[in-house]
């Protein structure tokens, strides 16, 4: 009988302490997992559960076991005790609680720890609809999906603010299962970055490996970055791609992001000038994929805040269309700054839009829609009144409206001189200018002698008619000056006219 006496003590102890539990007259203590709940499998944790002072014994209970799943005393003077998990198994996963027991009774349950493991497989995939940058105040969809039949789905929001919520999954025509979960509105200022689970309903605690995170990008209003490629905005297969993202406003890190695309690389700035931060974005080698349009964000720090976007930049891929069209110039390859330069671009084959590059230019190529003549589709760019910076290595494209941003072969290049007067054509019409002004200036000197000798002989007739008063009164003097002067003015001004004609030249 003495063995069994143990053994029914023990017995006693545990229905005594369910009575307890349940009666439960002490608060109850809180409970917690390290390093959190949600365990990748094959992982430790460790389970707390924290009394008040006085505590001598713990238990923790998992649901759907008939007794206690496992008991601690503290390791020494203290009111918490630790429940390990080696090694994380389905069997482990589920919703535990936790109580403890002093002197005087045993405490309620605490409230319910869910324990989750993760598969290391499954994981789904997690996009934005339409896309990952948002405007401040604005909604988005972000779809979770799995084809690997779960029906179930979580999104859960890191960061301060973290949450979680599930959702049933819809199967679509192609085999994808899929929920979407409605998020908004975001604001600047704020982190944005989500993950999504996968399972199955009657295993809601055994989940797929995490999606990939995805953070969204609220624009805020500080000063737009610029963006741009050392290659150009028309680049070809085989090229290595890289985008550069500049500021002065001093940032110290920059986003770019890609029209249709999810992913928002993120690089750290740096300061190739005084003033001036950079961020190069090595894209690899142009494939068809890098077309389309493309911005870039700055931010701060490990702030959650960008900037405006930048202007936008399309990169097109030539050489995707077997057709090469061909240009043309009228009224020549060499022109004087001033003139009217028409550059044709033609093609036989159907083309929906013409592009003209030029050599160099950062600036996007310009487009016109095609016009069709007599069984030829062509463009004609105008460029005027033209200047020396038009001068140089012109090509064109063309280009289809169901993907725009492929284009045909360039055609055949085309040097646009734009020529500038000789260095002896300028000394010709500077002697020619110093002459005429020479001219000018000596007519009139010979004019105003001529009005003065005009002036002193009419005052000579006037005293000759006051000693003869028997002759005829002469015309006066100040009017026969006056219309002699007027005369040899009208003659100047003929003369100046001409030579402003002759500068204009």
């Amino acid at each position: 009988m003495a063995p069994a006496l143990p053994a029914l003590l023990c017995l006693g102890l545990s229905v005594g302490l369910r009575t307890q539990v349940q009666a439960g007259t002490l608060p109850k203590p809180t409970i917690w997992a390290e390093p959190g709940s949600v365990v990748s499998w094959g992982s430790p944790v460790t389970i707390w559960c924290q009394g008040p002072p006085g505590a001598q014994e713990f238990h923790l209970d998992k649901e759907g076991n008939p007794v206690f799943w496992d008991r601690e005393k503290p390791p020494g003077p203290g009111d918490k005790a630790r429940f390990s998990i080696h090694y994380m198994r389905e069997d482990h996963a589920g919703s535990y609680r936790c109580y403890y027991g002093t002197r005087t009774g045993w405490s309620e349950r605490s409230d319910p720890l869910q324990l989750v493991v993760t598969r290391p497989y499954g994981k789904p995939s997690l996009s934005a609809l339409p896309s990952p940058v948002v405007m401040s105040g604005g909604n988005v969809t972000l779809q979770c999906g799995s084809r690997r039949g779960f029906n179930s789905f979580l999104l859960t929001k890191e960061g301060e603010d973290e949450s979680s919520r599930a959702l049933d999954g819809q199967r679509m025509l192609d085999g994808q299962t899929q929920a979407l979960f409605p998020v908004g509105p975001v604001t600047p200022g704020h982190r944005w970055t989500f993950r999504c689970y996968s399972f199955y309903r009657h295993t809601p605690r055994v989940w797929s490996a995490p999606s990939d995170p995805l953070e969204l990008l609220v624009p805020g209003l500080s000063g737009k970055p610029s963006l741009l490629t050392p290659q150009g905005p028309v680049i070809t297969s085989g090229q290595n791609l890289t985008l550069q993202c500049r500021s002065d406003v001093g940032y110290t890190r920059f986003a770019l992001s890609k029209e249709g695309k999810q992913d928002l690389p993120q690089r750290p700035a740096q300061r190739p000038q005084g003033g001036l931060s950079q961020a190069d974005f090595h894209l690899g080698p142009v494939g068809t994929f890098h077309r389309g349009q493309y911005r870039c964000y700055g931010g701060h720090g490990l702030s959650s805040e960008w900037s405006a976007p930048s202007e936008p930049l399309e990169l097109l891929v030539a050489g995707w269309l077997r057709d090469r069209p061909s240009l043309s110039v009228r009224p020549g390859l060499s022109v004087a700054p001033g003139e009217t330069v028409t550059l044709l671009c033609q093609s036989g084959n159907r083309t929906d839009t013409f592009l003209l590059s030029k050599e160099g230019a950062a600036h996007r190529p310009l487009r016109l829609r095609s016009q069709d003549q007599a069984g030829w589709y062509q463009a004609e760019f105008s460029l005027s009144p033209v200047t020396s910076a038009h001068g140089g290595t012109y090509r064109c494209y063309g280009s289809l409206s169901t993907d725009p941003y492929l284009l045909s072969q360039p055609s055949e290049p085309l040097a646009l001189v734009v020529s500038a007067p000789s260095a002896q054509d300028y000394t010709v019409q500077n002697l020619t200018r110093m002459g005429l002004a020479a001219s000018v200036l000596l007519l009139l000197g010979i004019l105003f002698c001529q009005a003065r000798h005009d002036h002193g002989g009419a005052r000579d007739a006037a005293g000759a008619e006051q000693r003869d008063p028997t002759q005829p009164r002469a015309q006066e003097p100040g009017a026969r000056a006056s219309g002699a002067l007027s005369t040899r003015m009208e003659d100047v001004s003929l003369i100046v006219h001409a030579r402003r004609l002759w500068c204009a030249q």
